[in-house]
């Protein structure tokens, strides 16, 4: 290998973004076979991590499950509440929240007193789900893995600020507005939801989480 140049590929470090060792309130999962008919009826919320050369930068993101929009997100160099909460407020300023449920994991982000108390004020429901089963937040994993594979891995950012400059234009301009998903018809989220605003039925759909 040496003599041809070649180079063994490391297996990197895996860091998790998930602290489940608290004494906060834990949920029930609300979602478990619910049938999602429309928009603002569940969003699911959690926190991934982005390598940069001197370290990690942390993304929160709110998807609204049955659009795949991803309707709020805040990027950080920690994983503080902090975090999770500017994700949480931009999704409220931009949603409807009557008869909505929030779902999250465990995290302490998602357990903490301002976090819950920012969802209640809101009337928002909260579920969260199992712990150590990533399946029941499958909707905002497969984000995560298409924004790696479609984004993050082809542009191998070096500093905090190619995420800043980057991650925002993936989010908004490419994954709402451009990307095709099966699941809506081959139509990005900001298409079908414009669809759905004209009440045209036939492009509705009905599934169980």
């Amino acid at each position: 290998m040496k003599e041809l140049g070649i180079q063994g590929r490391i297996k990197r470090k895996y860091i998790t973004t998930t602290n489940s060792k608290h004494h906060n309130k834990i949920y029930a999962n609300l979602i478990k076979d619910k049938e999602i008919t429309n928009i603002n009826q569940v969003w699911c919320s959690d926190i991934t991590y982005i390598r940069i050369l001197n370290g990690f930068v942390y993304l929160s993101a709110i998807i609204d499950i049955y659009s795949r929009k991803i309707v709020g997100y805040a990027i950080g160099r920690t994983l503080s509440s902090e975090l999770a909460i500017t994700a949480l407020n931009m999704a409220i300023t931009t949603r409807k929240t009557d008869n909505l449920i929030h779902h999250s994991d465990q995290g302490i982000q998602y357990t903490c007193k301002d976090y819950i108390k920012l969802l209640k004020d809101n009337g928002i429901r909260i579920s969260m789900s199992r712990k150590g089963n990533p399946y029941d937040n499958a909707f905002a994993e497969s984000f995560f893995k298409t924004l790696k594979q479609e984004e993050v891995y082809l542009w191998e950012y070096e500093t905090f600020s190619d995420v800043i400059e980057r991650i925002p234009y993936f989010i908004e301009d490419v994954y709402n507005r451009k990307r095709l998903h099966s699941s809506l018809g081959y139509r990005p989220p900001e298409e079908y939801e414009r669809l759905l605003v004209k009440k045209d039925s036939r492009e509705c759909m009905v599934f169980k989480t």
